[in-house]
C-alpha cells in the first residue's frame, strides 16, 4: 500500500534530521530573538514545527516553559539532546500540525519559524492559534515569501507554500497588529537557510480582555 501524504512528509523531515549535524544549525531565529522581550517573562511557549530545537532550546534558556511540536520525531530528539546539552527541559510532542489540539487560551506566545503549508492549512492553523492564546498573549511568524524560490538561498519551491503579507495580516482575528514586514534579510542558518532572503513577518497580540 502507498504512503499516506502525511507519511511521507514525516518520512521526508526525519530523513533531514537524521544527520548528526544540525540542518538549520543550533542558534535562535533572528526575528525570534527580536520579539521576545516582549513575551510575558517565564510564560508558556508553544513552538510551531520545531524542529531540531534551535529556537525551542533559545526559549527556554530565557527561562520560558517551552512545548515544541513538530512532525519528526528525530528533529525532537536532537531537540532534547540540545536542551540537555544547555542545560535547559523542554516538553516535545510529535504531532500533524494540520489537525493537531493547540488547546484554549494556554499560551502566553506561540512561534511559528518558517513553517510552509498550504493556504487553507496555515489559514485553520492560524485561526486555531489564536484561539489557545491566552488574552493578551503573542504570536510571532517568519517564513519565505513569494519572491524566495528565484533566490535559491533556502525555503520551499512551491507557490502554495509561501504567502504574501497582505494574505498573512488576515489571519489573526482579534488581534492587533505590531509589527509586520515584507522584504529582503540575511537568513543565516545552517546550511539549507544560507543568504539574502525573502521574507514575511508578522507580529501579532491577542486582545486582552
Amino acid at each position: 500500500m502507498d504512503a499516506s501524504p502525511l507519511d511521507k512528509l514525516r518520512a521526508f523531515w526525519n530523513q533531514r534530521y537524521a544527520d548528526q549535524d544540525f540542518a538549520y544549525g543550533t542558534e535562535p531565529n533572528d526575528f525570534l530573538t527580536g520579539v521576545t522581550p516582549r513575551f510575558a517573562p517565564g510564560g508558556a511557549v508553544l513552538c510551531l514545527a520545531d524542529g531540531e530545537g534551535r529556537n525551542g532550546v533559545w526559549l527556554a534558556r530565557q527561562g520560558f516553559a517551552v512545548t515544541s511540536v513538530d512532525i519528526a520525531d528525530r528533529g525532537l530528539n536532537k531537540a532534547l539532546g540540545l536542551a540537555a546539552r544547555h542545560g535547559v527541559s523542554i516538553e516535545t510532542r510529535v504531532a500533524d500540525l494540520g489537525s493537531c489540539e493547540l488547546g484554549s487560551e494556554a499560551w502566553d506566545a506561540i512561534v511559528s519559524v518558517f513553517l510552509h503549508l498550504p493556504s487553507k492549512v496555515r489559514r485553520d492553523l492560524h485561526r486555531r492559534c489564536v484561539a489557545a492564546l491566552r488574552p493578551g498573549g503573542f504570536m510571532a511568524f517568519e517564513a519565505y515569501g513569494p519572491g524566495q524560490p528565484q533566490r535559491g538561498t533556502g525555503g520551499p519551491k512551491e507557490p502554495e507554500l509561501l504567502v504574501a503579507l497582505e494574505d498573512l495580516a488576515q489571519e489573526f482575528p482579534g488581534c492587533t497588529t505590531l509589527h509586520r514586514f515584507a522584504g529582503l534579510r540575511d537568513v543565516l542558518e545552517g546550511s539549507l537557510h544560507n543568504g539574502l532572503g525573502e521574507v514575511v513577518q508578522i507580529l501579532v497580540q491577542k486582545a486582552a480582555r
